[in-house]
């Protein structure tokens, strides 16, 4: 019997471009990588210490996310942002969060409810202090915290990736648009409905909370390139 060294290093080699494509996401989502950047695959294996196999790997994984294109002559290149794919993810988000909101809600624990307020104040303090990496995050801790007893879990499998791929695009609504206040206001009436029972009111407001952030970044997204090309 051959020794299962090739399963070892297909593993590691997954393992290794896991961690590669997280840290990459991370700066690609901050804003340290900007739209247009060239991801040269040389330079990241140099940096992380590792062979270019992982690196692309990598770089194919966040290209499956949105996050990268990868050019034949190119290279990986970080995405722009497109108003259309913007769109059809804040529209995916609209249609089934409300529903899982609805399943979820009159499952929700005591200890639910101390998490949800213990996020929306680490959300004021992370406010106060400008620490854009962290309201991604909690956005979508808090959204999940919501829907997790809805039991439907291919429904929230899917709203969890459209989170995890939308968290650039809110971050930027958020800062861009000054939207943190609101989304801080609106997360806070959200908990309350909730908190009273009012499951319907909480649906609809959940709505207008998500189609009114894809509609606040597309309008500022639209305006700040006619003004870009009016240059």
């Amino acid at each position: 019997m051959q020794p299962a060294k090739p399963a070892r290093k297909s593993l590691q080699h997954r393992t290794i471009s896991s961690a590669v494509a997280e840290e990459l996401r991370r700066r690609i989502v901050d804003g340290e990588f900007k739209s247009g950047f060239q991801l040269r695959q040389d330079a990241l294996a140099a940096e992380f210490g590792v062979s270019r196999i992982p690196v692309r790997e990598a770089l194919m994984q966040l290209e499956a996310e949105g996050l990268v294109k990868i050019h034949p002559h190119r290279g990986a290149i970080v995405s722009e942002l497109s108003t259309e794919e913007i769109g059809e993810l804040f529209d995916l988000r609209a249609l089934l969060e409300p529903r899982l909101l609805k399943a979820s809600a009159p499952r929700l624990t005591q200890a639910d409810y101390t998490r949800l307020h213990e996020i929306l104040q680490e959300y004021a303090s992370e406010l106060k202090a400008m620490h854009i990496g962290r309201w991604g995050e909690l956005n979508t801790e808090f959204h999940m915290v919501l829907y997790q007893h809805a039991r439907q879990p291919r429904s929230l499998s899917i709203v969890a990736n459209l989170l995890q791929e939308s968290d650039r695009h809110t971050r930027l609504q958020l800062s861009l648009t000054q939207g943190m206040e609101r989304a801080a206001s609106e997360h806070a009436e959200l908990l309350k409905l909730c908190t009273e029972g009012k499951i319907t009111a909480a649906c609809a407001l959940l709505t207008t909370h998500i189609e009114d952030a894809g509609k606040s970044l597309r309008s500022y997204l639209e305006e700040h390139r006619k003004t870009g090309a009016e240059k």
